[in-house]
């Protein structure tokens, strides 16, 4: 078998192992982040909390990941991915579980901040954990196969968590019912993974002989190689200069991300109130907008392996957001149809840039570096989930509109893009001078 059959059976085995349950896992992970915004247009009501209470309760989740996900990930690399996330996974589903019987704001924020503090690590140890098994030049297509599970997750939990607030088992509202029957999976999938992944390439059972070799030995290369760009231990990575730029540009996206993520059940009913839309029907229009947001990512991260390029893919979806998302505020009052219109340009230009950010921290460090770099970054930016929707909630209830809210995550978005392409210049030089390097020692 030549080189290329031999690269190309051997990713799309490993495509079809590894991306479908990592998307599965990620969605409902997803699910169980966001699925507070949707409880919101019950649970608020029912507790008596006000947009402050819940925007402060939703983001505290972020504190909690924020200071354990460097930890975690250190954790990871001690004993292996399989462990690691079947652990975090399991542990989840129980905190997320308990979330349906809070009572006070105290208690709230208490669930929240532990349920943070369960998931710390997952994402960065997913992503790590999937480079490992890629060559560089898949790894925004690879990266995209599974995060394209954040919109999913939205697109799928949309109609059913509007549905599941309609029901009323055991004396337990629909809100409650919706935290208890979206962790159960999470619980399942947990197990399943301790039994399902490796944790190396060598420990790979379902590839061939001829498969296993070579994608051992084109990712050894290619480490190789990257550590003639920047060979850093775990906790050099995070003192890098390129690593906290990049935090630096994910916390200013997340702020907004999240901000609107988070508030969107709630920004949607009050644009539908004229029409006096019911919570199923904003939740299937909300499926949708996602729909077109997993095509989005899906595109752009083809585009940016395509064209090898990645900061302006990622600046270019970041900025139309922030546009769409600061002219859907302004024609809410005028037309409810468009003002929905750009909220789904804004969620498209929103999550098209995962792929390609994720794209870039593998590019120039590897192993424990990478996962400690993508820990941090992931770490620091989602502050923002912290920030953006305590502050989309304060300014709610001081102005009594998301007006100002939605101008100030635009801004928000915009500063992100622009610290991205200040940064990934440096790197890219870099990446381009140890290319040479190589190619002269290989003539």
């Amino acid at each position: 078998m030549d080189q290329f059959a031999l690269e190309s059976s051997t990713t799309k085995k490993v495509t079809l192992r590894l991306i479908p349950f990592l998307f599965l896992c990620f969605t409902i992970s997803i699910l169980d982040r966001v699925n507070i915004g949707f409880a919101a247009l019950q649970m608020n009501k029912d507790l008596g909390f006000s947009n402050a209470i819940f925007g402060f309760g939703a983001g505290i989740f972020f504190l909690g990941y924020f200071l354990l996900e460097v930890p975690a990930s250190a954790m990871m690399a001690k004993v292996g991915a399989r462990k690691w996330i079947s652990r975090i996974m399991v542990t989840w589903a129980i905190l997320a579980i308990l979330v349906a019987f809070v009572k006070t704001p105290m208690e709230f924020y208490m669930a929240r901040f532990l349920l943070g503090v369960a998931e710390a690590s997952f994402y960065p140890c997913m992503v790590a954990y999937l480079s490992s098994f890629y060559q560089t030049k898949h790894h925004a297509k690879a990266i995209a196969g599974f995060m394209v599970a954040i919109p999913g997750a939205n697109a799928l939990g949309s109609p059913l968590s509007t549905y599941l607030l309609s029901i009323n088992w055991l004396s337990l509202a629909g809100w409650q019912w919706l935290f208890i029957l979206e962790a159960i999976p999470a619980l399942i999938l947990g197990i399943i993974c301790f039994f399902y992944l490796d944790d190396r390439i060598e420990d790979i059972k379902w590839l061939n002989k001829d498969e296993k070799k070579w994608l051992i030995d084109v990712t050894t290369k290619e480490r190789l190689e990257k550590q003639q760009i920047k060979h850093y231990t775990f906790l050099q990575a995070l003192k890098d200069r390129d690593v906290l730029i990049l935090s630096a540009g994910y916390f200013c996206w997340m702020v907004g991300y999240y901000g609107i993520n988070m508030f969107l059940p709630s920004i949607s009913k009050g644009l539908s109130e004229a029409t006096a839309l019911s919570n199923q029907s904003i939740g299937w229009i909300l499926g949708l907008m996602y729909v077109c947001a997993m095509v989005t990512m899906i595109l752009v991260g083809n585009s940016s392996d395509k064209k090898n390029e990645r900061r302006w893919h990622v600046a270019v979806c970041l900025t139309v957001s922030a546009a769409a998302m600061i002219i859907s505020s302004y024609i809410s009052n005028s037309s409810v149809i468009l003002s929905f219109v750009f909220l789904t340009i804004a969620l498209c230009g929103a999550f098209g840039a995962y792929a390609p950010f994720w794209a870039i921290p593998p590019s120039f460090l590897t192993g424990a570096a990478a996962a400690g770099a993508i820990a941090l970054i992931n770490s620091i930016g989602n502050l923002g989930g912290f920030f953006g929707p305590y502050i989309v909630g304060y300014i709610k209830d001081t102005t009594g509109s998301f007006h100002t809210s939605m101008i100030f995550l635009g801004v928000s978005m915009i500063i992100s893009s622009c610290i991205v392409v200040s940064l990934v210049k440096q790197s890219g030089k870099v990446q381009s001078k140890s290319d040479e390097n190589i190619l002269k020692k290989t003539s």
